[in-house]
């Protein structure tokens, strides 16, 4: 049984081009509700294990925005365990796939970093 409990989390929506609408409110806008922080905790947790963040930071920076898993898999562990790692960031919400033919390729979930990154800024 996993550790991990699947959370969906809410597609962003952009209302104008650039625009970003994060999936929870900044940290400064005030308390955190308990689905929020829900939310928040199950991204940044998939992210926590290096061997997934220098997944999802290939991912995120590949050409394209999308990398084949057999562009990414070099990361110091054997491929079983790159799947695995792969899965729990889908699980979470951060990535998305697709197959074409044997090899299934990776895209960062639509405005994830910048939601990220919004949630964390600081109060202006």
């Amino acid at each position: 049984m996993s550790k991990f409990e699947r959370v969906e989390l809410p597609v962003l929506d952009a209302g104008e081009v650039g625009e970003v609408v994060p999936c929870c409110p900044p940290i400064t806008a005030g308390e955190l509700s308990q689905a929020d922080a829900e939310k928040t905790a199950a991204m940044f947790k998939a992210l926590s294990d290096p061997v997934r963040l220098r997944l999802f930071s290939r991912i995120a920076s590949h050409a394209g925005g999308e990398a084949c898993v057999c562009d990414i898999s070099d990361v110091g562990v054997s491929q079983p365990t790159v799947s695995h790692h792969l899965r729990k960031l889908r699980e979470a919400g951060l990535l998305t796939s697709e197959r074409r033919g044997t090899w299934v390729y990776y895209r960062v979930a639509p405005s994830v970093v910048a939601a990220m990154a919004a949630m964390l800024a600081p109060h202006a």
